[in-house]
């Protein structure tokens, strides 16, 4: 894996702020799931050790649907979804790449989510640690 650098992002309102560690060119998934696909969300999956909320902890509200196990976190104010847990990758997190504050270029895939239970697996490896 190529170095890593912390890049920043946040909600609409900037009340929640975050740092996410990326690759200079991530792999990202464009899924097609019912809540992605209606709010756009361009998934960057890191382990949780490359991921710090660095303000507006206290501004999240969370919104659970179908297993629950998916911890989606929304601004409060502003309703930007800007991270969340995912359930495909429970010890990490998928990261908004529109959320970021600046663009960069990542190697997008599509990501069948109408069909979760058949390809989740394939997701699987983005939240573990690399080896050294």
């Amino acid at each position: 894996m190529s170095a890593l650098a912390f890049k920043t992002g946040g909600c609409h309102c900037g009340r929640v702020r975050f740092e996410v560690a990326l690759p200079e060119r991530p792999e990202a998934h464009s899924c097609n799931c019912s809540m992605c696909s209606k709010v756009g969300f361009i998934h960057l999956i890191v382990p949780e050790s490359r991921f710090r909320l660095v303000q507006g902890e206290g501004e999240l509200v969370e919104y659970a649907f179908n297993s629950g196990v998916a911890r989606h976190l929304f601004c409060r104010t502003c309703g930007v979804k800007s991270f969340y847990r995912p359930r495909s990758n429970p010890d990490g997190w998928s990261v908004n790449a529109r959320c970021l504050d600046e663009a960069l270029d990542m190697d997008l895939t599509e990501f069948d989510g109408r069909n979760w239970e058949a390809n989740a697996a394939s997701l699987a490896h983005l939240s573990r640690e690399a080896a050294p």
